[in-house]
């Protein structure tokens, strides 16, 4: 097996950036996601992994291997790199049954016939695919065909999975199951992994890392759990989590408040002695909170008055059954709160509401980074 890095990759075409001085490092057998929005250049990042394309400049390794060094005009093609690569569309052959679909790389090596039907058979029993092995992909669901690309990529044994999207193509219901049994899959298999999604959830459940990509440029990496509670810039803290972040202007008051004109939050100590040493303190400033960090005074346990409560309006509610995202306001200002289902909220009344001001962050209002 073996880990992947890129050092100051950048990938340029006629005068556009699409990826710029990208550095990162997947480490061996790590399920590495990497997310952002469309157009964000993750899929050329993979591309240039895979082979597929040819970094402008920088270096990429797989496991202790160079396999682009453009300024050196080192370049080893995607069959030298031992990596299989799962994409959006399934990119089965249609004349082929399942079996020979997900033999077809082992024969192009020539594996002797015996080992080929071993493993073929070895990995249809663990994708479920055993009974179809007969059949053609038009016989077959999404989720089959799914399973029959990724049966293709597993057989190989490569050193790398690198994968695009390849749960887009399903129903909702569907894509949550593979999600389940594609994790499992990888921790089961212990190959390196890099996967591409513009879906965060698809990112917070899957990945053992998350790289968030915006522009062509890492924002941020870390883990499900460091990119939601401590997102590196605003761009992070509003793009992982539903609904997004709310993000609001306010000015950080000599004495520890936060202070929005229409209310003021008291900050904690320690958010303070963080303020007065980055010099933000009597300074403008983003005041960012997720929204179930903001709660329904009736159901909450952290009530200060006056400190980190507020009287707003309700906007809307939207009930989805087992919570409740309400849109409120305290005059211009507008935010959005998720409430437990019970909250007996009702729109055009007024509500107390309290900030939970040990989840709130504050970030630069020029650089849009996280001060903490």
């Amino acid at each position: 097996m073996a880990g992947v890095r890129l050092e100051n990759v950048w990938k340029i075409f006629g005068e556009f950036e699409a990826v710029k001085d990208m550095n990162l490092e997947v480490k061996d057998g790590e399920f590495m996601i990497l997310l952002g929005p469309s157009g964000c250049g993750k899929t050329t990042t993979l591309r240039m992994i895979a082979g597929l394309e040819e970094p402008t400049k920088g270096k990429i390794y797989v496991g202790d291997k160079l396999v682009a060094d453009p300024e050196n005009g080192l370049f080893i093609p995607p069959k030298d790199r031992d990596i299989a690569m799962v994409f959006q569309s399934y990119a089965l052959y249609p004349h082929m049954t399942v079996y020979d679909n997900i033999a077809f790389p082992l024969k192009l090596r020539k594996v002797p016939k015996q080992e080929i039907d071993q493993r073929v058979r070895e990995v249809a029993e663990m994708l479920g695919l055993s009974e179809l092995l007969n059949r053609k992909p038009r016989e077959l669901s999404g989720g089959q065909r799914q399973r029959v690309a990724l049966g293709r990529a597993i057989v190989r044994r490569p050193k790398v999975f690198l994968m695009d999207e390849p749960l887009s193509n399903l129903d909702a219901k569907l894509r949550v199951k593979m999600r389940a049994e594609l994790k499992k899959l990888q921790k089961q298999l212990g190959v390196t992994t890099i996967y591409v999604t513009h879906d965060q959830v698809e990112a917070m459940t899957m990945g053992d890392r998350v790289a968030v990509i915006n522009q062509g440029v890492l924002q941020q990496v870390g883990s499900p759990d460091e990119v939601y509670s401590k997102p590196a810039n605003t761009f992070v803290g509003g793009f992982i989590g539903s609904p997004p972040m709310n993000f609001m202007d306010a000015t950080v008051t000599e004495d520890g408040f936060v202070d929005f004109g229409e209310f003021r939050l008291k900050l904690l100590p320690e958010q303070v002695e963080v303020l007065e040493e980055r010099g933000y303190l009597s300074k403008e400033a983003i005041f960012g909170i997720r929204p179930e960090d903001i709660y329904d005074a009736f159901f909450a346990q952290v009530k200060v008055p006056g400190e980190n409560m507020a009287r707003a309006m309700v906007e809307i509610v939207e009930n989805l059954g087992g919570e409740k995202v309400v849109h409120l306001s305290v005059g211009d200002l507008a935010f959005v709160g998720k409430f437990p289902a019970e909250s007996r909220v009702k729109e055009g009344e007024e509500l107390d509401i309290v900030f939970d001001m040990t989840k709130a962050h504050i970030f630069d209002k020029g650089t849009g980074r996280a001060v903490f």
